[in-house]
């Protein structure tokens, strides 16, 4: 019969293992699981359950000395939690997992809560509604209205910007002057889409420019698709934007870091005023042709049209907003398509509407 004391067995002499490069940032597991999975290898790949309970870690400079090691169970804890080591069902020791397999089980998991979030995110307005409907639903009494309140920072203006753009029910008008950024593109299609699914009405006003960056025509494309209208207007206008005609933002400064939230009637009126009188010269786009299209050939086609109105490089290059040399290149390929000696040539040929650009 066999003797049932447990007999102590030597761990195999260590293995030296690297050291983790720095004492922070070890992803799922902590420092202390970092070092007592790191012991394990040492070890051999495994660890006598009786090693870990009596609190012994071996260090790669002492050979297989056991010293004390607090916080030792938690650590075991942590390592059995994300499957860096497992128990051996046969002596009840531990062994260490290949990290590349935790890791793809780790990341499997991590992508499937990730999954189940976004959904629960989308449905979260749905399941709101009713109450969104009750707080619409309750009178309240009209506030005073304020001429001219400062928002400061940009992050601050974004955040009330979103805001107004939460509540409006009926009209968003918006006027951005220049070249759009792709990042603030992306930060107005987010906005945008749940206003235009509430079944409110967008309009944004660009100039020629935007017809130069992909990302803009792309957000163009998209909006008028969920039922917004985007026009181009080659004429200077002010940058604003009005929610339900009762309440504009505009900048307060000329770097942008300060805007104007303004609800007084008057002043409203006039910048909507504004918008209407440019909206109504602005011209209308086929923006899902464009995506097609490389936007130097969109560009070049309004080149070609300003041409033809008898602008010279320079003015057309400060109506678009872009380079003299840049619109030097699209006249050159007009040009060449043209077969146009002259720029005057050339103006005339798009007057007698030869021009297909």
């Amino acid at each position: 019969m066999a003797d049932p004391t447990p007999t102590t067995v030597p761990l195999p002499a260590p293995v030296p293992v690297p050291a983790p490069a720095t004492a922070a940032g070890h992803g799922p597991i902590d420092e202390r699981a970092w070092r007592l999975y790191l012991d394990v290898l040492e070890a051999g790949g495994r660890i006598a359950a009786a090693a870990v309970s009596a609190a012994a870690v071996f260090l790669p400079d002492t050979a297989a000395v056991p010293v004390p090691a607090a916080g030792q169970p938690q650590a075991l804890a942590e390592l059995l939690r994300t499957g860096l080591l497992e128990r051996d069902g046969t002596d009840g020791s531990y062994l260490a997992v290949n990290p590349r397999f935790v890791a793809d089980t780790l990341s499997t998991e991590m992508n499937a809560e990730a999954t189940r979030l976004l959904n629960r995110a989308e449905r979260l307005t749905a399941d709101l509604d009713p109450l969104i409907a009750a707080y619409d639903s309750v009178p309240r009494g009209a506030e005073p209205a304020t001429a001219d309140t400062q928002v400061t920072g940009r992050e601050h203006i974004r955040q009330r910007i979103a805001q107004l753009g939460s509540t409006c029910r009926e009209e968003a008008l918006t006027a951005q002057p220049g070249q759009p950024a792709p990042a603030a593109l992306e930060l107005s299609l987010r906005q945008e889409l749940p206003v235009l699914r509430r079944g409110c009405r967008i309009l944004t006003l660009y100039q020629p420019a935007a017809l130069t960056e992909p990302a803009a025509i792309r957000y163009a494309a998209t909006v008028t698709g969920a039922g917004g209208e985007v026009r181009l207007l080659d004429e200077p206008f002010r940058r604003a934007l009005v929610f339900d005609r009762t309440t504009a933002v505009v900048p307060a400064t000329d770097d942008r870091d300060r805007a104007a939230i303004i609800s007084d009637p008057a002043t409203v009126a006039m910048i909507v005023a504004n918008f209407d009188r440019d909206w109504d010269r602005a011209e209308r786009v086929c923006w899902s042709s464009l995506l097609d299209s490389a936007p130097a050939q969109a560009a070049a086609a309004q080149i070609g049209r300003l041409l033809a109105q008898g602008l010279t490089q320079k003015a057309i290059a400060t109506r678009l907003g872009l380079s003299e040399r840049t619109v030097a290149g699209h006249i050159s390929r007009l040009r060449d398509l043209y077969g146009a000696d002259t720029l005057f040539q050339l103006g005339w040929l798009m007057r007698r509407g030869k021009h297909d650009a």
